[in-house]
């Protein structure tokens, strides 16, 4: 069931033309909304959680000895069980969490009014009406991993972006290079050059549980460095829309645009979570925030230092939600599961002998509940990871062993159209999976969304799932031809889209 609200990605990336940044949605929300290591990368192993002990209640200190070295609290300070306050938490990790400001240059179109010749009269004859140069100005926050200069943050927060500089808590301001990006999950790695900054610790999230207390740090409407407090109010969100794998963890700390690419910590002052996006009917904070978990994070931070590229699983099947009407109809007793409704020939599924009308309850014993779960788990564990499968067969259970292929290139990345009338629209190849799930017949070839940005930024009348085979009466069997057949299009095209068993004609403009 898809949530009332509007899913905003946190963008520091607001355009300013003005002192304080304004806020952009994600084009995952209104869509409203989305997955997801260990480590650092400098130590090699996850620090201890204390988290996977219930905490106890924070006490109100009444003026006791503070620990060695620290400042005694006051008698309206928070004291934690560990005998630290929360004021000592925060300025640990602030030094670690910097402001990220990006610029980049874009087109905007002049009005068609300048050509009229009543306004030419005023102006003189206005050339060059084409699109004019202007500049567009960015802001979030990030997070220092690594001492040498290694900083995490969005993928959207420098998406597209020619200039990046990123300012620490001393004072100093840096110009930042891009290492590599992940936008399936948002996650960028960028690097400065400087050295014995102060690297922020790692803890293991997958050991955060509901009710944890955390501290979201960043540069909320670019305002300056903001420190707010909440819980963990749920783990292992998926499903939201916001990114291609998800794994997020949620919780009320209040954050806001600017806060994306910031730190969310523990009371150990711990990285847990990247911030990354809200759910919000007003494009502000209204108690919902979402974070990359530290884990998944830093894993792609290191496959993208050591290899260059995120390298993610590959299991080969079509898989569904088993829903209500579904289970009662299939005779399908787990309460939890997603369906296999079909299986690529010759894929690691295949081979294991995975078959069509099979129920996966578990991997390596950690259930599933959905499919976007289970597609961030099979991504995680990337190629040649070898996981055992929990599946239910004709109301038997029965447990698979498969050894995980590499996810093929084309299935890796949708593409998406920029600029003109399909703006904000992504697609992906016709292969044969997608061709079982969808019902397209042998005789259809196109392309098939996977993504439409909502509101004004996407183009209206599309949906996931549609397969387009025509673009202004062009045919578009592979994605370089739709690519090619968009850019052509400009700000007016009439699309063939196949949908429900049948095809129909769109005509859209911008």
């Amino acid at each position: 069931m898809r949530l009332p609200t509007r899913f905003s990605i946190l963008l520091g990336g607001c355009i300013a033309s003005a002192a304080i940044a304004c806020h952009r949605s994600d084009s995952s929300q209104d869509r409203a909304p989305p997955p997801p290591a260990t480590a650092p990368s400098s130590s090699g192993s996850a620090a201890p959680s204390s988290s996977a002990a219930a905490p106890a209640a924070p006490a109100v200190s009444s003026g006791s000895a503070a620990p060695s070295g620290a400042t005694a609290p006051s008698a309206s300070a928070v004291q934690l069980p560990s005998g630290r306050t929360i004021a000592d938490v925060a300025a640990k990790v602030t030094p670690s969490v910097v402001n990220v400001f990006s610029e980049r240059v874009v087109d905007r179109r002049a009005s068609p009014l300048l050509s009229d010749p009543f306004f030419e009269r005023f102006f003189g004859p206005q050339r060059g009406l084409g699109p004019a140069p202007q500049r567009e100005r960015s802001l979030g926050s990030g997070v220092i991993v690594a001492s040498d200069g290694i900083i995490l943050t969005n993928n959207h927060v420098i998406a597209d972006a020619q200039t990046i500089r990123v300012a620490l808590k001393d004072g100093r301001e840096l110009a930042a290079k891009v290492i590599g990006t992940d936008p399936q999950s948002d996650v960028a790695v960028l690097r400065v050059d400087a050295k014995q900054l102060p690297a922020i610790e790692v803890a293991d999230s997958t050991k955060t549980r509901i009710g944890d207390l955390v501290l979201a740090i960043g540069n909320p409407f670019g305002i300056g460095q903001t420190v707010t407090m909440g819980i963990i109010s749920a783990v292992g969100r998926a499903n939201m829309g916001i990114t291609d794998y998800e794994d997020f963890l949620q919780t009320d700390a209040a954050i806001n645009p600017g806060n994306s690419g910031g730190a969310l910590v523990d009371m150990d002052g711990r990285l847990v979570g990247i911030n990354t996006a809200i759910a919000s009917r007003t494009g502000g904070y209204m108690g919902i925030g979402f974070a990359i978990p530290s884990t998944m994070a830093m894993k792609i931070e290191r496959e993208i230092l050591h290899g260059g590229k995120v390298s993610r699983g590959w299991l080969g099947v079509a898989i569904q939600d088993v829903t209500p009407d579904l289970g009662r109809a299939m005779d399908i007793t787990p309460h939890h599961g997603v369906l296999v409704s079909s299986v690529t020939r010759d894929s690691p599924a295949a081979k294991a002998g995975l078959a069509r009308g099979d129920v996966i309850a578990s991997i390596d014993g950690t259930a599933v509940n959905d499919s976007g779960q289970l597609r961030t788990m099979i991504a995680l564990a990337g190629k040649g990871k070898r996981i055992s499968m929990q599946v239910e067969r004709h109301g038997k259970p029965t447990t698979l062993d498969v050894t995980l292929g590499e996810l093929p290139a084309e299935r890796a990345a949708p593409s998406q159209v920029e600029g003109g009338a399909l703006s904000g629209l992504s697609v992906a190849p016709l292969d044969r999976a997608q061709r079982q799930r969808l019902h397209v017949p042998e005789d259809i070839d196109g392309v098939v969304v996977t993504g439409v940005e909502r509101g004004e930024a996407g183009p209206p009348g599309l949906r996931e799932g549609d397969v387009i085979v025509e673009v202004n009466r062009k045919p578009v069997a592979t994605v370089d031809a739709f690519q090619s057949a968009a850019r052509a299009a400009g700000d007016q095209v009439l699309l063939l889209v196949y949908r429900d068993g049948a095809t129909i004609y769109l005509s859209l403009s911008r």
